[in-house]
C-alpha cells in the first residue's frame, strides 16, 4: 500500500474492522455462555418489550449482543455513506462498502432466524448446526468485505484475477479451505458447549461413540481439517511469495499467517486438552479471524494490478515507465 498516511475515512475503516472482530468475540461469548435465549423467541425486541428491564445475567449477556450489533449495522451504513461521499463513481472503496453492508445485512438476518426459530441455548438440532455453520460462513464474508475496505482506502491496488497465473490457484483453495475450517470450528464448539466432558478421556470416547450426538462425532474432523487447512495456508503464503519477491506487503502477510497457524495450533491443542474453556475458545475463534484477515491481506497484495507510472520528457520525444 503507497500511502503512508491514512486518510480519516481509512482509520475509521481499520478501527470499525477491529471494532466488529469484537462483536463477533462478544457473539461466541453468547453462545458458549448458553445466554443465547436471555431475550427469549423475541426479535427485535427482548422478551417482548422494546425498553427490556433485564432480570437475569443471560438477558444482560444476549442484550448487550443486540446492542452493539445494531451500533455494529449503523456504522457499516455509515461506512457506505462516507465511501460514496469520498470517492469518486465505480471506485473499488465504495463497491467494497456495498459488499460489507450487504453481508452486514444478512448477518442481522440469520441472527434474528437463530432467536425466531429457537437456533440457541440448548438446542442440539441439526437445524441449528446449519444455521450456525451458514452465520459463520457470512461473518467470514464480512470480514473480507471490511478489510477490503479499509485496505483500498488506504491506498491498495485494485485485484486483478486474469492474467495472474498459477499463483491465484493456491489462493483461492486456502481461502475456500479456511471458510470450511471455520464452519467446522463452529459445530466442535457447540458440540463443546452443548456435550461437554468432564475429563479429556471422556471427551475423546464421545468424538468415537456410535451412540454420541452427531456434532460431538464431527467434531473429531475438525483439528484433521484444520491441520490440512494450515498447510495449505503457509503453502499459499509462501508460493505468493516466490511470485512477488520484491513485495513488501506480500512478504509481511505470508509470515504472518505462518506465525498465527502455528499459534492456531498450539491454542487448539490447548482448548481440548483442557476441555474448551470460554478464554481459550474465544482466543481460538480471534486467531482463526486474524487468520483469514490475513489470507484476504494476502490475496489482496498478491493478486493486486501492476502500479505503471509514465512519465513524458519536456521534449515530447520519450516515455519512461516503471512498474511497482
Amino acid at each position: 500500500m503507497p500511502v503512508t498516511r491514512l486518510s480519516s475515512f481509512a482509520k475509521y475503516a481499520w478501527a470499525f474492522l477491529a471494532y466488529n472482530a469484537l462483536v463477533i468475540l462478544w457473539g461466541a461469548y453468547v453462545r458458549a455462555s448458553g445466554s443465547g435465549a436471555g431475550c427469549g423467541s423475541h426479535w427485535p425486541t427482548c422478551n417482548g418489550d422494546v425498553i427490556p428491564r433485564p432480570k437475569t445475567l443471560a438477558t444482560v449477556i444476549e442484550l448487550s449482543h443486540r446492542l452493539t450489533s445494531g451500533l455494529a449495522l449503523l456504522g457499516t451504513v455509515a461506512l457506505a455513506v462516507w465511501a460514496f461521499r469520498a470517492f469518486p463513481k465505480a471506485h473499488r472503496v465504495r463497491k467494497a462498502s456495498l459488499f460489507s453492508l450487504g453481508f452486514m445485512l444478512s448477518e442481522a438476518l440469520l441472527g434474528a432466524g437463530l432467536v425466531l426459530f429457537e437456533h440457541v441455548a440448548h438446542n442440539a438440532s441439526a437445524k441449528r448446526g446449519l444455521s450456525m455453520s451458514l452465520h459463520l460462513m457470512n461473518t467470514f464474508l464480512l470480514l473480507a468485505s471490511l478489510v477490503l475496505t479499509a485496505y483500498f482506502a488506504s491506498g491498495g491496488r485494485p485485484i486483478k484475477l486474469r492474467d495472474q497465473g498459477f499463483v491465484k490457484w493456491p489462493i483461492a483453495i486456502a481461502m475456500g479451505a479456511a471458510l470450511f475450517v471455520g464452519m467446522s470450528g463452529g459445530i466442535a464448539a457447540l458440540g463443546d458447549t452443548l456435550f461437554p466432558a468432564k475429563t479429556l478421556g471422556e471427551g475423546i470416547a464421545q468424538d468415537f461413540s456410535t451412540g454420541s450426538h452427531i456434532f460431538l462425532r464431527l467434531r473429531v474432523l475438525h483439528p484433521m481439517l484444520a491441520m490440512t487447512c494450515g498447510v495449505l495456508v503457509v503453502g499459499a503464503g509462501t508460493v505468493a511469495r516466490a511470485v512477488r519477491p520484491g513485495d513488501v506487503m506480500v512478504a509481511r502477510c505470508s509470515r504472518a499467517l505462518v506465525g498465527l497457524f502455528v499459534l492456531q495450533l498450539l491454542l487448539g491443542l490447548a482448548n481440548v486438552a483442557l476441555l474448551a474453556p470460554v478464554p481459550i475458545q474465544l482466543l481460538h475463534l480471534l486467531l482463526a479471524d486474524s487468520v483469514w484477515v490475513g489470507l484476504v491481506l494476502l490475496a489482496a497484495t498478491t493478486l493486486a494490478e501492476s502500479d505503471v507510472t509514465i512519465s513524458v520528457s519536456s521534449e515530447g520525444d520519450g516515455v519512461a515507465s516503471s512498474v511497482v
